[in-house]
C-alpha cells in the first residue's frame, strides 16, 4: 500500500508537472513598431510575427522603463526598476546573484535556458544552459560563450540561435521549459542576411514627416544630441559604402572580415553596383540625407526579415512536436528605434519611437484569437507575467503588474501612468541628456534634469511629438498635476535622488 501511495504521489507530480504551460520568450533588439505589419503605419511585412497576433494578444501601448539595451533585459529578468536591480546604463555590471524569474521558474521545476545576446557582463545566472554571444555580438559567423567557454559557430547569427534554441527545446520538452531566445537583429551595423542583400532595392520607403525635423520647441537635449541620420551616422560601417574606408582594418568591426570568401563575393555582387551608382552621384544635403535613410531602412528591414523567419521556424516546430497547445510564445524589443523620426536612429530618448516597444503574446486556450490590449504596459511586467503563468507566486519587491489579468479580457483596474528614466547622459554614446518623466495616456513630461528643462506633449493633438507645450499657459495646471503625479510615481517607486 505505501509503495502504491509513493508511485500515485509521483504520478501526480509528473501530470502536475506536464499541466504547466512551456515559455518561449522571443525578444529582438532594437525593434521598432513600426516595422511589424501587425501595427498601423507599419512599414514592412512581418507574416510570422503577425501569426503571434492572430493567434494571440497585441499590446498597443507597451513601453519601456529605460530605453537602452542593458537596463531593459536588467528589468524584465528583475521585474525592477533599474535604480533598484542596480543595472542603470550599459557599462554597469549586472548583479547575478539577486533573484530574477528563471531562478524562480528552476525552483518550480522549469528547464531554463537563453540563448542569444545576453548584453549583461556578469554570467548569467537562473538558468539550466545558456549560450551567449560576446557583447553586442556579430551578424556573421558569431562567437558564442557557454560554462565551457568561448567558441565560433559558423553561418548568420540570426539562423544560429534559432537552431541552438529549437536543439534545445528538443532535448528538453518531457519538462516545462522556459528559454529566452534574443537575438542580436536589428542592432546596428543592420547586416543582412545574404539571401536578403537585394531585396527592397526596387522599393523606396516613405520618409517620416519630421525627417528635417529643427527641434524648434525642443531644448538642449534634442538640438545637443549625437544620433542623426545627416550627421552620425556612418558611410562605411553604418551604410556599406566600404569604398570609402580607407582603414582596412575596420572591416573586421563591421563583420564584413568575419565573412567567409564565399560570402563576401555574394555580399560584393550585392553592394558594389548600388555602391557605385551612389559615388558617381556626388549627392549633397538633403539629397544624401535621403539616400542615407533609405540605406539604412532597406537594411534594417533586411535583418528584421530574417527575424521573422526565425519565428515562423519556431512556430512551426512547435506545431510538428505537438507542443504548440502548451506553449506561451513573448515577442518583444529591449526598447523600440528610430526609424528616421525627427531625423534620427538609435534609441534612449522618452519619445515615442524608442520609449514604445512591441509586444505581442499567444497563451492557447486562455488568450482569445485576435484580442488586442489598449493598457498602458511596461516591461517591467514581464517577470510577475511569466511568474504568475507558470503559478508561481512574484515576489513582493518586484514593482511590475501581471499581465495575465489583461490576456484573460477581465479587464482589471489598471495603472493609468508610467514611470522612464534615462540615465546614461551626454558623456556616453549619443550625447542624450539624463532625463526621467511621467507618461499618461494622452500627456507625457520629461524632466532633463541636468539642464532643469522640462518638456510637455499632448499626445492627442501632438503624437509626433513636434510641440513642446510646458511654457503655453494653457496647460498650466495639468503640468502641476502631471509633476505631483510624477513624485508619487517616483515615491512608490523608490527612487532616490537623480
Amino acid at each position: 500500500m505505501k509503495i502504491f501511495l509513493i508511485i500515485l504521489f509521483i504520478l501526480c507530480l509528473n501530470s502536475a508537472a506536464q499541466n504547466k504551460p512551456n515559455i518561449i520568450f522571443i525578444f529582438t533588439d532594437d525593434h521598432a513598431q513600426r516595422a511589424i505589419s501587425a501595427y498601423p503605419d507599419s512599414l514592412n511585412k512581418t507574416p510570422n510575427i503577425d501569426r503571434l497576433a492572430q493567434e494571440g494578444m497585441l499590446f498597443q501601448n507597451s513601453f519601456v522603463t529605460n530605453s537602452i539595451c542593458g537596463p531593459s533585459r536588467a528589468v524584465i529578468l528583475t521585474g525592477k526598476h533599474s535604480h533598484m536591480n542596480g543595472f542603470r546604463k550599459n557599462d554597469d555590471k549586472f548583479d547575478g546573484g539577486q533573484r530574477n524569474f528563471p531562478k524562480l521558474l528552476q525552483a518550480a521545476g522549469y528547464q531554463t535556458a537563453i540563448i542569444g545576446k545576453w548584453h549583461l557582463k556578469s554570467n548569467p545566472q537562473g538558468f539550466n544552459h545558456w549560450d551567449i554571444l560576446p557583447g553586442q555580438g556579430h551578424y556573421y559567423n558569431p562567437d558564442f560563450i557557454n560554462a565551457q567557454g568561448k567558441y565560433n559557430e559558423k553561418g548568420y547569427v540570426s539562423d544560429v540561435i534559432t537552431d541552438k534554441t529549437i536543439n534545445w527545446i528538443e532535448a528538453n520538452k518531457e519538462k516545462p521549459f522556459m528559454v529566452m531566445m534574443q537575438h542580436k537583429a536589428p542592432h546596428r551595423e543592420w547586416m543582412p542576411n545574404l539571401k536578403y542583400l537585394n531585396k527592397y532595392d526596387d522599393v523606396t520607403f516613405p520618409e517620416p514627416t519630421n525627417l528635417f525635423d529643427d527641434y524648434e520647441t525642443r531644448g538642449k537635449a534634442a538640438r545637443k544630441q549625437d544620433m542623426n541620420i545627416d550627421k552620425t551616422m556612418r558611410l562605411t560601417g553604418d551604410l556599406k559604402v566600404w569604398e570609402l574606408d580607407t582603414k582596412k582594418g575596420h572591416l573586421w568591426k563591421y563583420n564584413i572580415g568575419r565573412m567567409s570568401a564565399g560570402e563576401k563575393k555574394i555580399w560584393d555582387a550585392a553592394y558594389s553596383p548600388k555602391n557605385k551608382k551612389f559615388l558617381d552621384a556626388k549627392l549633397t544635403d538633403k539629397e544624401l540625407i535621403r539616400w542615407k535613410y533609405q540605406r539604412y531602412i532597406k537594411d534594417y528591414l533586411r535583418c528584421i526579415d530574417s527575424v521573422d523567419e526565425s519565428v515562423g521556424r519556431i512556430l512551426d516546430y512547435l506545431q510538428e512536436s505537438k507542443l504548440a497547445d502548451n506553449t506561451i510564445i513573448y515577442y518583444g524589443s529591449d526598447q523600440g528605434f528610430y526609424l528616421g523620426e525627427h531625423g534620427w536612429f538609435d534609441k534612449r530618448f522618452m519619445y515615442e519611437e524608442s520609449m514604445r516597444t512591441p509586444l505581442l503574446i499567444k497563451w492557447p486556450g486562455i488568450t482569445k484569437p485576435g484580442a488586442t490590449c489598449s493598457k498602458l504596459v511596461q516591461n517591467l511586467d514581464y517577470a510577475q507575467t511569466m511568474l504568475e503563468m507558470a503559478g508561481v507566486s512574484a515576489p513582493s519587491d518586484m514593482q511590475g503588474k501581471s499581465l495575465v489579468p489583461l490576456l484573460k479580457e477581465e479587464n482589471p483596474a489598471w495603472r493609468e501612468s508610467l514611470y522612464y528614466h534615462y540615465y546614461e547622459g551626454e558623456h556616453s554614446w549619443h550625447k542624450v541628456a539624463a532625463h526621467y518623466g511621467i507618461r499618461t495616456e494622452r500627456y507625457k513630461l520629461i524632466h532633463f534634469h541636468t539642464h532643469d528643462e522640462w518638456e510637455l506633449y499632448d499626445l492627442q493633438n501632438d503624437p509626433n511629438e513636434m510641440s513642446n507645450v510646458y511654457q503655453n499657459p494653457e496647460y498650466k495646471e495639468l503640468t502641476e498635476n502631471l509633476k505631483k503625479q510624477l513624485k508619487n510615481l517616483q515615491k512608490s517607486y523608490q527612487v532616490k535622488g537623480q
